[in-house]
């Protein structure tokens, strides 16, 4: 089902109560879950999560009749430091395997850089062979848990990783040969200044590559002035029309996930959005009046 969903994060709250309470006041149906809100890691040791924690977690969403539209498990996923790659792998196939008591269908990744310090931001060697193996060794051990849990990663092409383009993503997707393993698109992601230019035939080509597998897909928009980083949906560079149009296009029926949006422009992001979901899915859900 095509509905609108956010980022927990966007709502900056002491606790996970709090959180859940400004997702339902904005008419949000779905949430992207990250237990950073629930005052944890976001991929933390599992000890650190237990079976009653999760399910208070899922208990938290039911009572607000909140769908968990996916679960954060960002970490580095070719750390260049061998030991804290393999530490925190491990982590989040133990945060996979608890999935199913938080009702969540999908736990998204981020595929990583070779920068130490910054997993979002480019680094020349993510380009190497070497990097794309430890990409493959990593997946290797979080898509089996997958499997085993009966939910789906999620991997989105981020300029600053070594998935960084829609063919990488497509490349990767035919190599892992898995069900479970899926995309997150992103439009604004896919762009640079650069491509801004020719955005829709990079989102064109995007589609046509990733389209029958994208399990989520963000409405996120392009940051072209540096004084604002976070602009609101609709007022950035990004063609929503034709990526919507695009994803409506590929038979999407999923989540459209608000992010990288300051609380103070959630309503005028949410306005544009599902006006736009109106044109082009017919049949999105409307938000539940509360």
């Amino acid at each position: 089902m095509v509905e609108i969903g956010i980022f927990a994060r966007c709502f900056p709250r002491p606790d996970l109560d709090g959180v859940l309470d400004a997702v339902v006041e904005h008419g949000i149906a779905a949430v992207q879950l990250n237990l950073a809100c629930a005052g944890m890691e976001t991929v933390p040791v599992p000890e650190r999560l237990s079976a009653g924690q999760c399910s208070a977690i899922r208990r938290a969403l039911d009572e607000r009749g909140l769908k968990a539209a996916a679960l954060s498990a960002t970490f580095n996923a070719i750390d260049p430091v061998p030991r804290r790659r393999r530490e925190m792998t491990g982590r989040c196939a133990g945060l996979i395997r608890q999935a199913p008591l938080l009702g969540v269908p999908l736990v998204t990744l981020c595929t990583g850089s070779r920068d130490p310090q910054d997993k979002w931001r480019w680094h020349p060697d993510n380009a190497s062979p070497e990097a794309w193996a430890d990409l493959h060794a990593t997946l290797g051990r979080l898509v089996p848990a997958a499997e085993s849990a009966g939910v789906v990663l999620g991997i989105e092409p981020e300029q600053g990783n070594v998935v960084r383009s829609a063919r990488l993503a497509r490349r990767l997707l035919d190599e892992v040969q898995s069900d479970h393993l899926k995309i997150v698109m992103d439009g604004a992601n896919l762009l640079t200044l650069e491509s801004l230019p020719r955005m829709r035939a990079a989102l064109e080509e995007a589609f046509e590559l990733l389209g029958p597998d994208v399990a989520s897909v963000h409405a996120k928009d392009f940051a072209a002035d540096p004084s604002d980083p976070y602009p609101a949906a609709g007022t950035g560079r990004l063609d929503f029309d034709a990526y919507f149009e695009l994803a409506a296009r590929s038979s999407y029926d999923g989540p459209v996930i608000l992010h990288n949006v300051p609380e103070a422009q959630v309503p005028q992001s949410v306005v544009f959005v599902r006006r736009l979901l109106e044109r082009h899915f017919p049949g999105a859900a409307e938000p539940e009046r509360r």
